[in-house]
């Protein structure tokens, strides 16, 4: 498959998904103004580099998902939630839950592919009202979260990180709850992990993922900070 070379000048320019590389980088360049990568979302691509390095846009095949119905959650969770161990906020410390996202430690990872231009780029879809933060707290102390990026019914999840055992699932769990009750049809988590597959996530082909970003551009999406 060839690496697509992406026009700066043009931020609605994508290839057809279908014809680039399932499992490697599907093109490279542009920028990452918000227009661009609203554009690239929509599409099912998603940036992905280090610092220091060309822009890459990945598209892979599979796709790994999550359904909210579909959610699974263990019973070792249940006590936390009983118990209210942690609580959850919207939208209150989003620069930062990307800031502690960049600096948690992944295991064969050098570095960190949250470069200081993504964090500006998604602050500025944050003040668009598009990109969210979901901040886990013991106390007040934020101890586990994550952020994505919300277009019509889908939810883009980008990274997580915990300082608490479980805070991190607890967020997710929650976020799904709240996905699920708004009507959200589809959690696109990118790659699989582990972590992802006991929660109930799911791998499918690039078609189907695509086939369910289709009703996109006539979905409204929800704006601004959430509750």
């Amino acid at each position: 498959m060839p690496l697509f070379r992406l026009d700066p000048r043009f931020p609605e320019l994508f290839p057809d998904p279908l014809q680039t590389s399932g499992n490697g980088p599907a093109c490279f360049g542009g920028d990452l103004s918000p227009q661009r990568l609203i554009y690239a979302y929509q599409l099912g691509y998603f940036p992905w580099f280090s610092e220091g390095e060309p822009i890459l846009w990945w598209h892979p095949d599979p796709r790994f998902v999550l359904f909210p119905a579909e959610l699974k959650v263990s019973k070792s969770m249940r006590p936390y939630f009983n118990q209210r161990k942690f609580t959850v906020r919207y939208d209150t410390q989003f620069e930062r839950v990307m800031q502690e996202c960049k600096q948690r430690f992944r295991p064969g990872q050098w570095g960190s592919w949250i470069t200081k231009d993504l964090i500006a780029s998604y602050v500025k879809l944050h003040e668009m009202g598009l990109a969210h933060s979901v901040e886990v707290y013991e106390g007040e102390e934020l101890v586990g979260g994550l952020y994505g990026l919300a277009l019509g019914r889908v939810f883009f999840g980008e990274s997580m990180f915990q300082y608490r055992s479980n805070a991190s699932k607890f967020g997710f769990i929650t976020l799904v709850h709240r996905l699920r009750e708004r009507g959200y049809r589809l959690i696109d988590c990118q790659q699989e992990t582990q972590h992802l597959r006991s929660l109930g996530g799911q791998p499918i082909t690039r078609q189907q993922f695509l086939d369910h970003l289709e009703p996109l551009g006539g979905e409204t999406t929800e704006q601004g900070p959430w509750g």
